[in-house]
């Protein structure tokens, strides 16, 4: 009797074990507590999930690859790509949750219950392109899973520049409501307008170092989006490997449709294209504004080369 209390005392006063946290610097481990506090507050007493299991053995779970950008990269015809792959379940709309305040306030349980249902041996992927330029995005990505592989697709800054001007002018122009010409946009007092938010966002090298803060470059896999665009099948095979996926795409997976003027998928005799939406024609752009734009990319692009160790054929 008196070797079963002794045991029982020694059990009430052993001492929890309580889960090491990462290692980060202490402004952001300071200001992350509040805010992981508050999305323990969204999840279960014993910090984990209500999972929704379907009837076939899938279920809904956090994802462990987001492609957090760039806008008007490429990410859909990523996404599309690489739902090809057996292996991953892809989320089909843009979850928006890391960078609008009303989503990340409904907490984690609210973010599981908008992905897919996927099966154990699944990938599940989301993609938001806006993350990629939002400074608070990071870390908010990092607290809640600091092993995320995550996916960055970019094009030639200037061309998207131009393609993020075409895709704001198409939507006023659906609604019949008018819209200013590019030139007013990036042309102001006679010199580029460096303040022009879509000029702000090819910057990549800026955004890319609030990323590399928190995730170390091999986490980040950047994917060439012009060379997607031109061959997509051996961007696609870089992709796979960095996500440790068996070899499943291959090049048949893609046809050249000259119609549209640009690659469409072929997956188990199934042909499909992206939206009309996509690989629209950009504006008409006098040489001298194109000009400007290419030489104001030009010590920006060379410090994110250096800072990716990478080049890419950009202007």
């Amino acid at each position: 009797m008196a070797a079963f209390l002794l045991g029982a005392v020694l059990l009430i006063v052993q001492p929890q074990i309580v889960p090491s946290r990462p290692a980060i610097n202490s402004k952001a481990e300071t200001s992350s507590q509040p805010i992981q506090r508050e999305l323990l507050k969204k999840t279960s007493p014993k910090n984990d999930f209500k999972e929704n299991i379907h009837s076939n053995g899938s279920c809904q779970q956090l994802p462990q690859t987001i492609i957090i950008g760039v806008r008007k990269g490429g990410t859909r015809a990523l996404l599309e790509m690489l739902s090809l792959h057996p292996d991953i379940a892809a989320a089909e709309s843009e979850v928006h949750f890391f960078d609008w305040e009303d989503h990340y306030r409904n907490g984690l349980q609210w973010y599981v219950n908008q992905m897919p249902f996927s099966y154990p041996h699944q990938i599940t992927v989301e993609k938001t392109p806006a993350y990629f330029t939002s400074p608070k995005v990071p870390e908010r990505v990092y607290n809640m899973n600091q092993s995320m592989r995550l996916l960055l697709i970019l094009r030639d800054p200037s061309e998207r520049v131009l393609s993020d001007y075409t895709q704001v002018f198409y939507n006023h122009m659906q609604k019949h409501k008018p819209y200013p010409s590019i030139e007013q946009f990036l042309v102001k007092d006679g010199e580029l307008n460096v303040d022009y938010k879509a000029i702000n966002r090819s910057l990549y090298y800026i955004h890319m170092q609030n990323w590399l803060k928190y995730f170390p470059l091999d986490h980040i896999h950047i994917v060439d989006g012009d060379k997607l665009i031109k061959d997509p099948f051996p961007e696609i095979e870089k992709v796979e490997r960095f996500l440790k996926l068996s070899p499943q795409i291959n090049a048949s997976n893609f046809y050249f449709n000259k119609t549209k003027g640009f690659y469409c998928l072929r997956d188990s005799g199934r042909e499909r294209c992206l939206h009309e939406s996509k690989g629209r024609a950009h504006p008409q752009v006098d040489t001298w504004l194109l000009q400007k734009l290419h030489e104001y990319f030009h010590e920006p692009n060379k410090k994110f080369f250096e800072l990716v160790g990478r080049t890419f054929d950009w202007h």
